[in-house]
């Protein structure tokens, strides 16, 4: 009966729900100082990865973290059906260069930072739609690739202000495959776009905040669950001010006692200079791909609901005036 995996307005629930059977992750250096640092597969020494550029040492971060992913199952590249992958850069170069060298057949993402639940979510669907068996899901992001692009070059020593963010140098690798004994991805709710009228790129917690909050209580609203449902819901990248501003949001949307937290905020240990947190499509994806699932491996978390978050902007419309419109996507994980 067609539609029969829907629920309400915006969410999926999967008949046959696709098992994370590995995963991996590789950050930079000071993501690897920060509280979760012994959690992450490998550390970088540096920035450039020994590589001549920084977007260069990105796809070589992020096609090392999708190897590490299928060795964890002693797989090869050959052996996936499917990457999906996105990143921030310009026509998501350091995914399409990654998927050029593995040679694995590929659909590109961007989704800005929500990519990492977008990736989960596609992959979700088409694996209970019976198309594939074996599908990998990753996303990257780098501090310096990111602000070469959005912001200013680091050479310029441009002072930021307190609601700015870290773009986090991180990526995150997930293997899904039909059949396994947990963590599945139960359900995913896919977000709408909300404008919350912000238009300081150096505020993007408070541009995303709105989309986030929407996308937690449409899901709760399509699957009938209490706010407190989730052992954790956990947010991409709103940092201190978005996830104030969120907290304020579920008071007013009657979302109870939500076990909350988010991946800018916990990434980093607060006297690492960050400004209000971490964010970048890798603050999620690491987060998961490192901590959040081993938690789920070791009994400490039994469901969780990771909601990456994306402002939807580029400098050229932002210089124009234009607000920041946002994103999220919410997945489901649960152990049994």
């Amino acid at each position: 009966m067609p539609g029969r995996k829907k629920r309400g307005q915006q969410t999926v629930v999967f008949e046959n729900p696709p098992t994370i059977t590995a995963w991996a992750s590789v950050v930079g250096p000071k993501e690897g100082a920060g509280p979760w640092g012994a959690e992450f597969d490998v550390v970088m020494d540096d920035y450039i990865f020994g590589e001549k550029t920084w977007e260069i040492a990105e796809y070589k971060m992020l096609r090392g973290t999708i190897e590490r992913a299928l060795e964890k199952r002693n797989f090869r590249p050959e052996d996936a059906e499917l990457l999906l992958a996105g990143d921030l850069l310009n026509q998501i170069v350091a995914s399409n260069f990654a998927a050029r060298d593995l040679e694995i057949p590929f659909l590109g993402l961007y989704g800005a930072c929500s990519t990492m639940s977008e990736g989960l979510t596609v992959g979700a669907m088409l694996m209970d739609g019976g198309y594939f068996d074996r599908i990998v899901a990753a996303a990257s992001s780098h501090h310096y690739t990111a602000e070469r692009q959005y912001r200013f070059p680091t050479e310029q020593g441009v002072q930021k202000s307190q609601t700015a963010q870290w773009t986090a140098t991180a990526a995150g690798a997930v293997l899904l495959e039909s059949r396994g004994s947990g963590p599945y991805i139960k359900a995913a709710t896919v977000g709408k776009v909300i404008d919350m009228g912000q238009t300081d790129m150096a505020d993007m917690g408070s541009a995303m905040a709105g989309a986030a909050v929407h996308t937690i209580k449409t899901h709760l609203d399509d699957l009938n669950l209490p706010g407190n449902y989730y052992d954790l819901i956990v947010t991409g990248d709103l940092g201190k001010v978005g996830s104030a501003i969120a907290s304020q949001l579920f008071v007013r949307d009657g979302i109870v006692n939500p076990n909350y937290s988010d991946c800018g905020v916990l990434l980093y240990d607060q006297s690492q200079a960050v400004g209000s947190g971490g964010s970048g499509c890798g603050c999620s994806a690491c987060m998961l791909c490192g901590p959040l699932l081993k938690k789920m491996q070791n009994g400490e978390l039994q469901k969780l609901l990771l909601v990456s978050t994306g402002a939807l902007m580029s400098p050229i419309i932002s210089f124009q005036g234009e607000s920041i419109p946002s994103i999220a996507h919410a997945v489901a994980i649960e152990m049994y």
